[in-house]
């Protein structure tokens, strides 16, 4: 028997191991999602940082994240202009750097992840609408709540 599946419903379940496949389940909001790899530890460190200092992080992602999201986009002040390439970049790293200072590696996961999940409201969701099921060593199950 076939099973109807309608477009735009949540999928149930999927298996990631890139920043890129993490960004589009959580932007999918995806049921239950499976992690392994080296995006396990990563993803703890995003879940495990206090509030204030994520909220540091935050805000200097939301910079490096709309540079990189413009940057993919093709954007004609980007593109076309040495100024535009030297804004996005210096904005992109600018931000990712001061992330890093305070989630270490996982800055540079956190930024792919929210720039494929189209912005870092995707790293809010992460953080606080899905919750750790299982935990081993090199896999991560998290459930929507």
């Amino acid at each position: 028997m076939e099973e109807n599946v309608t477009l735009n419903q949540p999928y149930p379940s999927v298996k990631v191991t890139t920043e890129e496949e993490l960004g589009e389940a959580v932007k999918n909001n995806v049921e239950s999602i499976e992690i392994t790899g080296d995006l396990v530890g990563k993803t703890l460190k995003i879940k495990a940082t206090g509030k204030v200092a994520w909220a540091v992080a935050l805000g200097s992602l939301g910079v490096a994240v709309t540079c990189l999201i413009l940057r993919a986009k093709g954007s004609d002040v980007v593109e076309n202009t040495q100024t535009g390439k030297a804004i996005t970049f210096t904005g992109a790293a600018g931000g990712t750097a001061v992330a890093a200072t305070i989630l270490g590696k996982a800055a540079f996961a956190a930024a792919s992840i929210a720039a494929a999940a189209g912005g870092v409201g995707a790293l809010t969701t992460l953080r606080d609408k899905y919750v750790i099921k299982e935990h081993s060593k090199g896999k991560l199950i998290l459930e929507h709540k």
